[in-house]
């Protein structure tokens, strides 16, 4: 696919809103997929794995695991590997006491591959699985060839101060034992909160979905573990402009925001952090983009990984 191709593909995806799609309240992976435990950097990652080809590995953000990716890992299988690990103590993995800070989680990621027999890949990443995605990136230059990261800022990288002070992030700094407290037998009312919040459209966020993930953040040591994904920004921010000390990446970036929630900023950020970035953004959607216009989110990834083909 021509860059000028691409171009009005994204053009085109920005400007229409997806139908409604059943996938959208769909979190199973077809078949064809297995999951295994795999050992890596002192954790135990729970990880899906299916398809054939070029390896593509998805990383998902709070308030998901990474059965969030199954509208796209049914498109992917065709001609991809597909690699959906839950993050360091969050969905099925383990949840070891520290190493929540993404740069340790980038080598999560290297050691999974390894015990896989991975070598490159394709990055498509979603909220916090953007900065884990980064930090391996960042250490991993040349395991690499496309990125796409949706939907959320990278702690250290441009206006990371500004948009700390945004009153809907309260969540940044929520944490601790009282919190976790507060918290305990209720993490549905404290997730329904992003889910609404953060959702052009919240009722597009299923109640299947949210039963499935409220029961899954209620398991023992979870929330605390979730907790600590946040409780590490001021770490990764730090190990963040050291990455960028090294330079910016240089293999093609899609910075896709939702149309209500990040939008075209997601491009300006990863422009600081990146040398060739394309902006995407997905019309009548908030955060949550593969529930809200998973049609849409789909389409857009897919020619993205297609043009490097």
């Amino acid at each position: 696919m021509t860059s000028s191709a691409f171009s009005a593909m994204v053009l085109g995806v920005a400007l229409i809103a997806a139908a409604p799609d059943a996938g959208a309240q769909d979190f199973v992976f077809p078949p064809g997929f297995s999951a295994q435990d795999v050992a890596t950097n002192g954790t135990t990652l729970h990880v899906r794995v299916g398809g054939t080809g070029p390896a593509v590995l998805l990383l998902h953000g709070y308030g998901e695991t990474g059965d969030m990716w199954a509208p796209l890992a049914r498109d992917l299988m065709r001609d991809h590997t597909v690699i959906a690990p839950d993050l360091r103590g969050m969905g099925l993995s383990a949840r070891p006491a520290a190493g929540y800070d993404k740069k340790t989680q980038g080598r999560d990621m290297a050691g999974m591959l390894d015990a896989l027999k991975i070598g490159t890949v394709d990055l498509v990443t979603h909220d916090i699985g953007n900065m884990v995605g980064y930090a391996f990136a960042a250490q991993n230059r040349d395991r690499v060839g496309r990125f796409v990261l949706m939907d959320a800022p990278l702690p250290g990288i441009g206006p990371w101060e500004e948009i700390l002070k945004n009153p809907l992030l309260w969540h940044f700094r929520f944490g601790g034992p009282d919190m976790e407290r507060l918290v305990a037998g209720r993490e549905r009312i404290y997730l329904d909160r992003f889910w609404n919040e953060f959702s052009a459209t919240p009722a597009k966020f299923s109640e299947a979905s949210r039963q499935h993930y409220a029961q899954l953040y209620a398991a023992p040591g979870a929330m605390h573990a979730g907790f600590a994904q946040f409780a590490a920004f001021d770490q990764d921010a730090i190990d963040d402009k050291a990455f960028l000390a090294e330079g910016k990446l240089t293999m093609p970036v899609l910075a896709v925001g939702g149309e209500k929630s990040f939008g075209p900023a997601m491009a300006m950020v990863m422009r600081f952090a990146a040398t060739d970035v394309t902006e995407g953004v997905v019309s009548d959607a908030g955060h949550w983009l593969m529930e809200e216009q998973p049609e849409a989110t789909v389409t857009l990834v897919r020619a993205f990984l297609d043009a490097g083909r």
